[in-house]
């Protein structure tokens, strides 16, 4: 009785293994391919298509969006963009080391690239 067990738990321990890392590579895979296409949808047009709100999207090229437009929007998410590469190493490191120090007071130092990942990926929790 006891080699049958740990052979289904072996076996079970292998499958979930393989599992995990057919869905790492699949992830990696589909985030390679967003750098040239369009997400088909995100959790968060998901989300208010199920809450009722609909499945509306209207791509617009980089190109036809005004200068101000642009500048407005990452002025208002991300000060610091035009000077790092879409991580603010220095504010997220600054960031951890508050947070170590002050653990009932987090802060976090979001960027526009973090903020899609997460949008894209979980779902957006709160507006803004």
């Amino acid at each position: 009785m006891k080699n049958k067990s740990n052979s289904f738990l072996s076996r079970s321990w292998r499958f979930l293994k393989r599992f995990l890392l057919i869905l790492f590579v699949a992830q990696l895979i589909y985030i390679i391919l967003l750098k040239w296409i369009n997400p088909p949808i995100t959790l968060t047009q998901f989300s208010s298509w199920v809450t009722g709100n609909g499945l509306k999207r209207d791509y617009v090229s980089w190109d036809e969006l005004s200068y101000n437009i642009k500048l407005a929007a990452i002025s208002s998410e991300d000060q610091l963009f035009p000077d790092h590469s879409g991580f603010d190493w220095k504010s997220i490191e600054k960031a951890m080391k508050y947070n170590e120090r002050k653990p009932n007071r987090i802060k976090g130092a979001s960027t526009i690239s973090q903020q899609v990942a997460k949008n894209v990926f979980y779902g957006r929790e709160e507006a803004g």
